[in-house]
């Protein structure tokens, strides 16, 4: 059983974090205490975070992150979260971030409380959404679904997901713990980028197959950019969690990384002495009591409710041949292992979703599929059951609320982190560039004419800690400042080349030594795309056309866009940032990733 449940605290069950009706009870009393002056900031914030609430830039916001383990949910919880997004967020819309969660911002510390119980009814939770923890837990919206899984990873998910929230080792660990599924070596959740990484195998054993998962340690990207190693090649499924808690025990007890919060990652412990050295560590834990006498049989936590697919008709409009249908569905569709079903991808610009399109979203799923969603980390959202002969009604339904644009995870699909619209740690408007980007995109037909340019991911973050996967991207832009001729700031963005994250082939971008202005950036990438056109080789791929001819000649064109004169009437567009309408000056405040 989960720890809640072991003591018999669980108020209901409905989504796979056992929900706790005293825990919003806790959050009230304990925000008037905060309110009063009777417990510290140093005290709260940490409490305050492993219930997955955020301080923002903005004085007395909150931002609260709302899990969705495996970025699955239900046509009821997006339902219940347009009345919340309603009810309680000023900015009117639920973000889809990297990490599969839903984020609300500007939220009082008093409405946090009536939102944890309206999610608690849905099966919806922010436990241990952020804080030092074991974050949510993420795969991809194929999963259990994908016609190239080893096999269903989701009740291994469900397992995991139970057994380490409200976990008395993973409350307070160094820093945060980012855990993926993935469903088979194609590795679709990007395993190589977490701190632990659970990729599905099947073994053959005198005769038999057994399942299993090669578990990887210490991926990462901020300042310290690494590549999980393999800490056991496979892992019979009854051992996973024995496993797991071995890694979060030694990370828990590794002292010597709480020094520096900035390098506290298990990533560190094993870039610092290797990962044999961990191993033996685990190991070591392995022979402890906990282990030898606990009970890590993942039967128990497994049950979920259950997907039901609708019946498939011969009767609908999948002959229909428009040509925006026509081009929607071979890039927004795939095909599920279960014959005559579909996912249906559906492409939120900037992963913001209204309460209209929530709701939109929720009736075509009740409608036309299985009532269930998945959240990516492209900050995107899928429909799955979706069978083939209502493909079009489900388009069609998606145009009413402008959610209808083909082509997902093309050039045009840009990631990109909240940054300094109100992250305490960005330093410019990842938001506000991906918004100039994807517009000037629109108006490059030429270039998008080109197939290798179109299938081409570009990511922003609004600082080095990478929450948009800029490491990740074939163009990834992470947010800076320079100082323009008379020493005031201009906002600004660092540019990484040749990142790729497809079919397990795990590489980070390269940095090239060139800061770009903010609002220079559209055009400096218009440039960086003309020159891999005209001087690539037949059929080369820009991230081979990257590696042949070095980051030095692209260091040299973006120099180009580098000078924007002293602030001026003519130059005062340069010194504020996108959206913005006073003079940009860095504010990066103390996060609250490491309290």
């Amino acid at each position: 059983m989960s720890t809640a449940q072991s003591v018999g605290m669980v108020d209901n069950d409905k989504g796979v974090i056992p929900y706790l009706a005293i825990e919003p009870d806790e959050f009230a009393i304990e925000t008037k205490r905060f309110r009063s002056g009777e417990i510290d900031d140093s005290v709260f914030t940490p409490w305050r975070l492993r219930r997955g609430v955020y301080g923002q830039r903005q004085p007395d916001s909150q931002m609260m992150r709302i899990k969705f383990p495996g970025g699955l949910g239900t046509a009821d919880q997006l339902d219940a979260l347009a009345e919340i997004v309603e009810l309680y967020a000023p900015l009117v819309k639920g973000h889809i971030t990297t990490r599969e969660c839903i984020q609300l911002h500007h939220i009082s510390l008093e409405n946090c409380i009536k939102i944890m119980r309206m999610l608690g009814e849905v099966g919806l939770s922010t436990r241990e959404a952020c804080g030092n923890t074991v974050r949510n837990v993420i795969a991809d919206p194929m999963v259990g679904l994908d016609p190239e899984q080893a096999f269903d990873v989701i009740p291994y998910l469900v397992a995991y997901v139970r057994k380490f929230v409200r976990h008395p080792v993973a409350q307070s660990m160094p820093r945060k713990f980012k855990t993926a599924f993935s469903s088979g070596e194609h590795d679709p959740a990007v395993v190589g980028m977490h701190d632990l990484g659970l990729l599905a195998r099947i073994q053959d054993s005198n005769g038999s197959t057994k399942k299993g998962f090669k578990m990887v340690v210490g991926g990462g990207t901020s300042i310290l950019a690494k590549t999980a190693e393999t800490l056991y090649e496979f892992v019979p499924v009854e051992n996973y969690l024995r496993v797991t808690e071995a890694v979060l025990r030694v990370f828990d007890a590794a002292d010597s990384l709480r020094q520096n919060k900035m390098m506290a990652r298990i990533k560190v412990l094993i870039h610092r002495h290797g990962i044999e050295y961990l191993r033996n560590l685990v190991e070591e834990e392995l022979k402890q009591p906990w282990a030898l006498e606990g009970d890590y049989d993942p039967e128990p936590l497994m049950a979920t409710a259950q997907e039901s697919p609708p019946d498939i008709s011969t009767d609908g409009g999948f002959s229909n041949e428009e040509p925006d249908f026509v081009l929607w569905r071979a890039t927004n569709v795939s095909k599920q292992i279960q014959e005559g079903y579909n996912v249906v991808f559906v492409k939120v610009p900037r992963g913001d979703l209204s309460p209209e399109q929530m709701r939109n979203i929720a009736q075509l799923s009740r409608d036309f599929g299985s009532s269930t969603v998945a959240l990516s980390a492209e900050q995107n959202i899928a429909l799955r059951w979706i069978p083939d002969n209502s493909l079009h009604e489900v388009w069609k339904g998606l145009e009413s609320v402008g959610l209808n644009d083909s082509e997902i995870y093309s050039i045009s699909d840009m990631t990109s982190c909240p940054g300094t619209d109100t992250c305490k740690l960005g330093i410019t408007s990842s938001m506000g560039l991906n918004r100039a980007i994807t517009s000037a995109l629109d108006s490059w037909d030429d270039l998008l004419a080109d197939v290798q340019v179109k299938n081409l991911h570009i990511k922003a973050s609004g600082c080095p800690n990478g929450c948009g996967r800029h490491h990740l991207a074939n163009i990834g832009f992470q947010g800076a400042s320079i100082k323009g001729a008379n020493g005031n700031q201009v906002p600004a963005f660092e540019v990484y080349l040749g990142g790729n994250y497809d079919r397990g082939n795990l590489t980070y971008g390269t940095r090239v030594k060139a800061k770009v202005p903010s609002k220079n950036i559209p055009d400096a990438l218009r440039r960086v795309l003309d020159f891999y056109i005209s001087q690539r080789n037949k059929d080369e791929e820009f991230n081979n056309f990257v590696t042949r001819t070095g980051t030095e000649a692209f260091e040299a064109i973006l120099s180009e866009f580098k000078e924007v004169g002293p602030l001026s009437k003519d130059t005062l567009d340069y010194y504020m940032d996108w959206g913005k309408t006073v003079l940009y000056k860095l504010e990066r405040g103390e996060g609250e990733c490491a309290v």
